[in-house]
């Protein structure tokens, strides 16, 4: 497994709050997935193995949401895509097979161009309730003060008790 870490900081573009505090943690070809089969159920387990459940096998959906009660692990299975990180003025972070995101709460998201075979596994920490927030106008905003209530998780959904995630997600 490949332990290179990418750290993308976001801060707020209104109505995305994101999260100043956390970055997205993107990592590369995190985990290996068989040529034939199940796909899917590596990264499942992986992600379960580490208290990150609550768990979903899909695609990403084309508009910017994010979720203010719980972070978010997205692995991808299958095919690649861009996504937009941040809201409109955020990043263009590109995801293939094996390629991991982990999104904190209060971080935007959209898919923007995705092959037709794209998949990901999603989970939260902790199997964490989530909301769906999309920034609308007559939409309650999540504050801040919400997002920060959201706990630090025990353990980085690729790598466990001692993964990067824990060293670069602090209070």
């Amino acid at each position: 497994m490949d332990r290179s870490v990418e750290l993308l900081p976001l801060v707020a573009h209104p109505p995305f709050p994101n999260n100043a505090r956390l970055p997205v943690i993107v990592y590369r070809a995190a985990i290996e997935l068989p040529m034939h089969g199940d796909a899917a159920r590596p990264i499942e387990q992986t992600f379960e193995r580490h208290g990150w459940s609550g768990g979903w096998r899909s695609g990403v959906y084309n508009y910017h949401h994010y979720h203010s009660t719980a972070h978010e692990v997205l692995g991808c299975y299958s095919g690649h895509a861009a996504l937009m990180l941040g809201g409109p003025e955020g990043v263009r972070v590109e995801l293939a097979r094996g390629d991991v995101v982990v999104l904190p709460a209060g971080v935007a998201h959209k898919s923007i161009d995705t092959s037709p075979d794209f998949k990901v596994v999603g989970a939260y920490a902790e199997g964490r309730e989530y909301d769906m927030k999309r920034g609308k106008p007559d939409e309650p905003q999540a504050s801040e003060q919400d997002i920060a209530q959201v706990p630090l998780p025990k353990a980085d959904p690729v790598f466990g008790a001692q993964g990067p995630l824990l060293q670069h997600w602090q209070r």
